[in-house]
């Protein structure tokens, strides 16, 4: 059996942020959200998270699903005393603990997979995750033989000159034996500099002690400071770019894109620069994104184009093509073929396969049919002050410039609206509807007595 348990009860205070740090974003999702998702493909029995500063609000975020345990340490003394308030949670608990850091969201599930194995294949009492840094200034480092064993485990400011030589350090990931643990979480003494419980201590404590090696020494960067999280973002928006450029996805200036890990992409889709992805995306084949674009929680089908324009929680059909600068707005529904142009907004409607709006429109709550052209400047005028309401327009009718559809309002099939007007009431199919004020010329007006 399997227990998971992420400590995220610390304060964060370099952070300088009013939000825990554990909830800080980080393409997409939070620190802890993404720490979490390392360790889900091995299917643990329990999952903790040990809580601590702001709990009430790291919980309500993360609580939704039924799937946590939360365990809350107050006050927030150490590691080791994080994982003491594991003793009763777990008293009955026969199996493996896998320790895993809040604020260290970069751990790739295959690590966290062989780090587990490799304790199980030891037989260890606890197995340390490690990485070799280039400069492991600050860092205790850990001393083991050639099969891995581990002899101890001396903090960067008790090491000799010769000890700092050795570059293998700590990463603070760890898979005990919980029986094992368990018996010496008691013994850990706050005899040090931070008048602290350590969990690093109990690995001095075990008999038998192992240590797995990352790859990538990237994957076990801590997050402290503002500067640390956007260190993170950048080589995971790398990560992430990397893997759509080999499934088919052409980025022109890559390091000016971002993405989330829940994007999805077709082949061929071509991303120009200065273009972002946030929340659930779904591109379809051969779409053209970009330049200076934002697509947020929106499908796309096929071959669709958008270029200097925002995309918010819509839907758009194949062969779509928006802006420059529109904005497609949440419950937004373009159909196949159609053309959202300059300064068109969006909201809360659904056009039509093939229909048009070209140009300086807004249409909210509206419902237009195929094959509409919306003339320049035409305005659904929803909102009574008090209620929104709809306007519908059937197939293959049209709007001159400037006009005005006052809703609630139904405008038949194949029906011309006349420029500049302002409509109010339902217009019948095939009708001519102009609603404007007759138009007025005083002539010699220029050479009145003033």
């Amino acid at each position: 059996m399997l227990a998971v348990a992420v400590l995220a009860a610390g304060k964060g205070t370099r952070m300088k942020s009013a939000l825990p740090k554990v909830l800080q974003p980080l393409a997409g999702s939070t620190l802890v959200e993404r720490v979490l998702a390392s360790a889900r493909q091995l299917k643990p029995e329990r999952r903790l998270l040990i809580v601590g500063h702001q709990a009430e609000r790291v919980e309500e975020q993360l609580g939704a699903s039924g799937e946590l345990e939360f365990v809350l340490q107050d006050p927030q003394n150490g590691t080791g005393h994080a994982v003491q308030q594991l003793l009763p949670v777990l008293e009955n608990f026969d199996g493996e603990l896998l320790v895993l850091n809040g604020d260290v969201p970069l751990l790739r599930p295959e690590t966290v997979e062989s780090l587990v194995q490799r304790h199980r294949s030891s037989n260890a009492d606890v197995t340390l995750l490690t990485a070799r840094l280039d400069d492991p200034t600050g860092y205790g480092r850990v001393f083991a033989d050639e099969n891995g064993r581990v002899s101890g485990i001396v903090e960067h400011r008790d090491c000799s000159e010769e000890q700092r030589s050795n570059n293998l350090t700590n990463a603070g990931i760890y898979c005990f034996n919980w029986g094992r643990l368990a018996a010496v979480l008691p013994q850990l003494s706050t005899d040090n500099d931070q008048g602290e419980l350590y969990l690093t201590d109990t690995v001095g404590m075990l008999y038998d002690a192992v240590h797995f090696e990352v790859s990538d020494p990237a994957e076990v960067n801590g997050i402290n400071n503002r500067k640390q999280l956007a260190q993170c973002e950048a080589l995971l928006q790398e990560r992430l770019r990397d893997h759509w450029m080999d499934q088919g996805v052409t980025f022109v200036d890559p390091c000016s894109c971002t993405l989330s890990e829940d994007c999805n992409f077709g082949r061929d889709v071509l991303i120009e620069p200065q273009t972002h992805l946030r929340g659930n995306c779904q591109i379809g084949d051969n779409c053209r994104l970009g330049p200076g674009s934002l697509i947020e929680d929106a499908k796309l089908g096929v071959s669709v184009e958008v270029v200097h324009s925002v995309v918010r929680g819509a839907v758009v059909g194949d062969a779509v093509s928006i802006g420059p600068f529109a904005h497609l707005r949440p419950a937004a529904e373009i159909g196949k073929g159609c053309r959202i142009g300059n300064f068109v907004e969006v909201k809360k409607s659904r056009l039509g396969d093939g229909s048009k709006v070209n140009h300086l429109s807004y249409i909210g709550d509206a419902q237009l049919g195929e094959q509409v052209n919306v003339g320049a400047g035409t305005i659904t005028a929803n909102y009574d002050g008090v209620r929104k309401h709809q306007t519908v327009v059937g197939d293959h009718s049209k709007t001159g410039a400037n006009s005005v559809l006052v809703a609630p309002v139904t405008i038949g099939s194949k029906v011309t609206i006349g420029a500049g007007s302002t409509i109010t009431k339902d217009v019948p199919d095939g009708a001519l509807a102009i609603g404007r004020s007759k138009q007025m010329t005083k002539e010699g007006w220029a050479d009145r007595s003033v």
